[in-house]
């Protein structure tokens, strides 16, 4: 019971969060969700008392599909170099080696979806995704203190604003990928960021 409790839970907010990053929050209502689901509406409530209880369990299923792949692609760069500067050179790599592996277009960010509407959510959920966004930048700001240890930079650096350009460099080549209907210009972006960081600490030690 529990198996298929948590399979129908799993196929509502999957296809809850396709229809929203297709539609919008506003524009997805529970009913087309039970109906493209395939669920009864009394499926539906066992699991979610309402719209803004699904959007927060969508927010943090989100955040937390996100940190896991952000955890692998750090431990994985983290094995392939002990310089600080190269690991987060090969943690960008591997995340742009994600995008071009997507067999479809990248679907969007359902914390970017959900910032376009903050008057259909709550405060709790507004919170949740700047939380998100905080650990974002705590994940970075940690990689560019590793590299300033060892590397001088170019220029006088903003460590903050550095990191949240890796949040920026994602959200924009999402928008971007999706406008020019080609996960390239989101791997572009990335690869752009990486130079970014080559020529700010480039071999001066």
């Amino acid at each position: 019971m529990t198996t298929r409790a948590n399979s129908s839970r799993e196929r509502i907010l999957s296809t809850a969060e396709a229809m929203i990053l297709e539609r919008g929050f506003a524009g997805t209502t529970i009913d087309d969700i039970i109906d493209k689901a395939a669920i009864t509406k009394g499926g539906f409530f066992y699991h979610f008392d309402g719209k803004r209880q699904l959007a927060r369990a969508l927010v943090e299923r989100y955040t937390e599909m996100d940190s896991r792949a952000f955890q692998e692609f750090n431990e994985r760069a983290n094995s392939l170099s002990e310089d600080p500067l190269q690991r987060t050179l090969i943690f960008l790599n591997l995340f742009a080696e994600m995008v071009a592996g997507m067999t479809q277009l990248h679907p969007g960010c359902l914390v970017a979806a959900f910032t376009y509407e903050t008057q259909q959510i709550d405060d709790e959920i507004r919170g949740m995704m700047e939380q998100t966004m905080l650990e974002w930048r705590e994940m970075i700001v940690e990689r560019l203190h590793q590299i300033m240890e060892i590397y001088t930079p170019r220029m006088e650096v903003d460590v903050n604003a550095l990191a949240d350009m890796f949040s920026s460099t994602l959200e924009g080549g999402i928008i971007l990928s999706r406008v020019y209907g080609d996960n390239q210009a989101l791997i572009e972006q990335v690869h752009a960021y990486r130079s970014h960081l080559r020529l700010l600490f480039d071999d001066i030690h």
